[in-house]
């Protein structure tokens, strides 16, 4: 009994290593029968874990476990915290209620998911009818562009959300169309609404049938927030903080629309003027400066130097043997430390092509798990008597080599992939050249990879990036915050055909691309409140009304007045996949903010702050209590409780500050 959570842990491993190959090769192999084959895997597969977490005697075999008081109490977090992932993902079936209740529950889990792709399907728009003479003042050649749509009844079609529509947000001085095109797109849509209003009312119910008070609430039991009420502490302390940034990121709007309407007093700002005077306000045009880029082999030298730096390893380039990797384009990366020894393998895939899943990910292929301990001798034994070894069952068990060692343990050599969709040089001698969103979303990744690597945990199921998820973004923000130093900057080797900007150069160039910061984040936070009021009680109330509590809040808290008959509640998609969790990302930046200003801010290449970090939270993966992570990293043990408290000193480290690049 002793090994059932290792063992439990080591089937999902097994599972697991052939569902996330799947998983990558379906989103970037370049042949369909590749992708259509690994769609096949990836459904068969997953349909066996279900069918897995609705064996009752497996579930119960591990409920024994935990409740035994000769096994339980000797437990460590990392292996309590292992047997309750697999306890949630057995009671998400509903596998512990009542035959009627568990009827219920595969019900309303049915329909909420229905409802959810229903809510996030495109919604009817309503395209508005613009005069060719309203489109004066927009640059020549966008005006143009706009022109080319074609003419009906001698006016041009723009439908809401279409690249036009954007164009005329940011380059019309047609106040009027401007607003016209937002309360177009904004306009209620009963469809949609009706289907989001269902989806909150089913969760709701869903929630209640296991006894929580919301889904909030029982979406939030297992993460560092705990509950809703703490996410709310810590958001309206974030808002606080970033409020008085916001606003004068605002009064900047104010003054530019004061001038450019000649008026003696400062105008209300209403949305429909953000874009518009935010694109005035930067010096020169953006949309005709040129990218600052940096070579992407530069990037690679640069972060093998500031990872040699920090962690003591490097990245060391490697040809594939054939048929290692899915397509020409995709190269390999040991990840080596100072001895020599590989500690793990990323591949990297960065340019876009046809049939490529949108976006950038990284896919954790196999994790870092601890495998000297497994119970292999008793795999293949049933009843203690017959013994599968005899006709070769026991070889799909075996250890993957190689294996990495440390002392007297041994762990699965890690691997995963950063799959991105950067568009390549048309002119093939040209050096590739990455923008500074490319290389911000690379650093961001291989945080992820990094973390990956450095994961030394016994079971899979808390290994690197499995933990929390208001703690993962941790490690990939804080690459973002590296990027954004001259030391760092420094790493990256520069030549006369491949220059590397300067630090001031690249301060001048954000300052131009990146105005409004602040109000971007004030904008997350309202999101992130409204999450948290739309999964909250108030969703079993008869007289809920998602738009009426979108137009409290943004009067209560928004920087922006609501307008009637609007509700951009129906654009906000990310409710139904994050539910109830929309914060974490701001959570996670808050926490890397702080960890960096604290840790790194003035001496980023510190080999002993790196150790530090890589010892005390990329080591531990989600094997550890993040609050105490983080409590013991900043040296706060008023972090560490975990408490409201806590969550709202988190919020008062604010996510942007004056001074940023």
């Amino acid at each position: 009994m002793k090994k059932v959570v290792k063992n439990f842990d080591r089937l999902s491993d097994m599972l697991c290593g052939v569902i996330d190959a799947a998983e990558l090769i379906r989103h970037s192999h370049p042949d369909r029968t590749w992708v259509q084959a690994a769609n096949d895997v990836y459904d068969s597969l997953c349909s066996f874990m279900n069918y897995l977490n609705t064996d009752f005697t497996l579930y119960e075999i591990l409920r024994d476990v935990l409740s035994d008081p000769d096994i339980a109490p000797k437990f460590t977090y990392e292996q309590k915290q292992t047997a309750l992932v697999f306890i949630r993902d057995f009671e998400k079936s509903g596998i512990h209620l009542p035959p009627e209740s568990r009827a219920e529950y595969v019900a309303l889990s049915d329909e909420v998911n229905v409802l959810g792709r229903k809510f996030s399907s495109p919604g009817h728009r309503t395209s508005v009818y613009v005069r060719s003479s309203e489109l004066d003042g927009i640059p020549t050649s966008v005006r143009q562009q706009i022109a080319h749509q074609g003419n009906f009844i001698g006016k041009i079609r723009i439908t809401p959300g279409s690249w036009e529509a954007l164009a005329i947000a940011k380059y019309s001085p047609n106040e009027d169309l401007r607003q016209r095109l937002h309360i177009s797109e904004m306009q209620p849509d009963p469809t949609r609404i009706g289907a989001l209003e269902s989806l909150l009312r089913a969760r709701d119910r869903l929630a209640r049938l296991v006894g929580k008070e919301s889904f909030a609430e029982w979406s939030l039991e297992d993460k560092m927030a705990k509950n809703s009420d703490n996410v709310l502490y810590f958001l309206k302390s974030l808002e606080a903080h970033e409020r008085p940034l916001a606003l004068s990121e605002l009064s900047r709007i104010a003054d530019a629309k004061q001038r450019h309407l000649h008026l003696r007093e400062s105008p209300i700002v209403h949305p429909w003027d953000r874009e518009f005077f935010s694109t005035q306000l930067q010096q020169g045009n953006s949309a005709t400066k040129p990218d600052i880029l940096f070579p992407s082999g530069s990037v690679f030298q640069a972060l093998s130097r500031l990872f040699n730096s920090i962690y003591g390893v490097r990245l060391r380039p490697r040809e594939v043997a054939p048929g290692e990797v899915w397509h020409p384009d995709v190269q390999r990366l040991d990840v080596v430390d100072e001895s020599g020894t590989v500690i793990g393998l990323i591949y990297v895939d960065l340019w876009i092509r046809k049939g490529k899943h949108s976006g950038a990910a990284h896919y954790t292929v196999r994790c870092s798990r601890r495998i000297d301990d497994d119970d292999a001798d008793a795999d293949f034994l049933v009843s203690g008597a017959l013994d599968l070894r005899q006709n070769g069952a026991a070889e799909i068990m075996q250890p993957i080599d190689p294996v990495l060692r440390e002392g007297r343990k041994m762990y699965q050599l890690p691997i995963a992939a950063l799959v991105c969709e950067f568009v390549p040089p048309a002119n093939s001698k040209v050096t590739t050249g990455l923008t500074w969103y490319e290389v911000k979303t690379l650093f961001h990744e291989m945080g992820h990879a990094m973390h990956s690597m450095l994961g030394r945990t016994d079971y899979h199921n808390v290994s690197g990036t499995r933990c929390s998820t208001d703690f993962v973004e941790l490690p990939s923000i804080l690459m973002e915050k590296f990027l954004a130093s001259p030391a760092v900057l420094s790493l990256f080797p520069s030549s006369p055909d491949a220059p590397i900007p300067s630090y001031p150069e690249l301060q001048n160039y954000l300052s131009e691309t990146n105005t409004f910061p602040s109000l971007e984040a004030h904008t997350q936070i309202l999101m992130a409140i409204l999450d948290q009021v739309y999964h909250s009680k108030l969703a079993s109330r008869s007289d809920f009304s998602t738009t009426t509590e979108l137009h409290t809040l943004q009067d209560t808290l928004g920087l922006f007045a609501s307008v009637p008959n609007t509700a951009w509640q129906t654009h906000f998609t990310h409710l139904y996949g994050y539910g109830a969790t929309y914060y974490t990302y701001l959570f996670c930046r808050a926490i890397a903010r702080k960890v960096w200003k604290t840790l790194f801010e003035r001496d980023p290449l510190n080999r002993e702050t790196g150790e530090r970090f890589k010892q005390e939270v990329l080591r531990y993966g989600g094997g550890k209590e993040p609050w105490e992570m983080v409590g013991a990293l900043l040296d706060m043990p008023e972090v560490a409780s975990g408490d409201r408290k806590a969550m709202e000193i988190v919020g008062q480290w604010g996510v942007e500050e004056k001074n940023r690049l």
